[in-house]
């Protein structure tokens, strides 16, 4: 009986085991194929609402490329207007739009006040390698290979380097700084802390705190994919280097909501005389430092237009006939003088008194 009894105990020991094992693989491979699904895509502007140096009076730009981490080629542009440039600020833009093209005018700001500006296109996004981002740490490690390349190529003018990053490119900017000390003074829109967080927050809105199941696998998946980019965080950056660093968000951030970034580095260096804060109260996430006069305008008659139209543009078989209406609208209706020049001046007054007090 005792043999009986214990044989048993094993069986459902040895099972129990089993349970365990597929439920854990089925929650890594879940959490890898959303993980996945979410961030390792490749994104394209979308072409009618592109930007170009021809909409921007005397900005020249040459291009460069060089190599990530994989050897995936990276096309990068200098940007600059007339002479007597003080410093490099490096681009690093947002996720999911496409590469920097939709941040010229913040190139062009910084270029025609007395600043070379290096903006690339990440792996995956537009003139760039890559059949797909692959995760958020990736932007990292673009960027540390971007400064290296401005570093060490013979190509530029030693100067001093800043950064300016907004929502994914925020965090990169800050990240990087355990990499990259040297940088004077950085400038982050709407970031946020560590790479994680952004399928922390899109999870939560999805599945409630079910997501915390996930998270494990997530930072194990990416710590394999990426090793330390993917540990070391906005705050790591931080710690790592003396640089100047001005922190701007808005409390109205539904996409990066303000306790995954802002918070965090305000709690802890709000007396740091290194750091400046800008909390905005209902800027946004994508146009954070844009007046968005113009795109509300814009976004107004578009939907009235939306309304003319005589077949149901959501159905998929009108796809195509929707892409070609919209596209002959925008480009038969965008006012690009404005579209192209939204930027908000006070807030990049603010932002080139910093580059000019820290950048020397």
């Amino acid at each position: 009986m005792k043999k009986t009894k214990s044989k048993k105990k094993k069986i459902l020991i040895f099972i129990l085991c089993i349970v365990i094992v597929l439920v854990i693989a089925g929650d890594w491979a879940l959490s890898v194929t959303i993980y996945n699904e979410n961030f390792n895509k490749r994104f394209e502007s979308y072409e009618p609402l592109m930007l170009h140096v021809d909409d921007f009076d005397g900005l020249q730009r040459t291009q460069y490329e060089f190599s990530s981490d994989q050897g995936q080629k990276l096309t990068g542009y200098m940007y600059s207007v007339g002479e007597n440039q003080r410093g490099i600020i490096v681009l690093a833009h947002g996720f999911g739009g496409g590469g920097h093209n939709s941040y010229m005018n913040c190139a062009d700001y910084f270029a025609r006040h007395g600043y070379y500006v290096f903006a690339y296109d990440a792996t995956g996004n537009d003139e760039s390698e890559g059949e797909g981002v692959g995760g958020l740490p990736q932007g990292v490690i673009d960027l540390d290979y971007a400064i290296s390349f401005i570093e060490e190529s013979g190509n530029f003018p030693e100067l001093p380097i800043g950064l300016f990053g907004h929502s994914w490119g925020g965090y990169c900017v800050c990240s990087v700084l355990t990499y990259h000390p040297e940088v004077k003074a950085v400038i982050e829109c709407s970031g946020f802390n560590s790479s994680s967080d952004m399928f922390e927050a899109e999870g939560k809105k999805q599945a409630g705190n079910g997501i915390y199941l996930m998270m494990p696998f997530v930072k194990l998946y990416e710590r394999i994919q990426y090793g330390d980019y993917a540990s070391h965080t906005a705050l790591d950056g931080f710690s790592a280097t003396t640089a100047a660093v001005m922190i701007v968000h808005s409390a109205d951030d539904d996409v990066v909501l303000t306790e995954y970034g802002y918070d965090q580095y305000y709690e802890k260096y709000k007396e740091d005389p290194r750091f400046q804060f800008v909390r905005l109260e209902d800027a946004g996430h994508s146009y954070v430092y844009d007046d968005t006069t113009y795109v509300n305008e814009f976004n107004e008659e578009f939907d009235k237009w939306l309304e003319t139209l005589d077949y149901d543009y959501y159905a998929l078989k009108n796809r195509d006939r929707f892409s070609t209406d919209k596209t002959d609208y925008i480009n038969n209706n965008l006012d690009r003088d404005k579209w192209c020049n939204m930027l908000n001046n006070e807030l990049f007054q603010d932002f080139l008194h910093f580059y000019d007090e820290y950048l020397k």
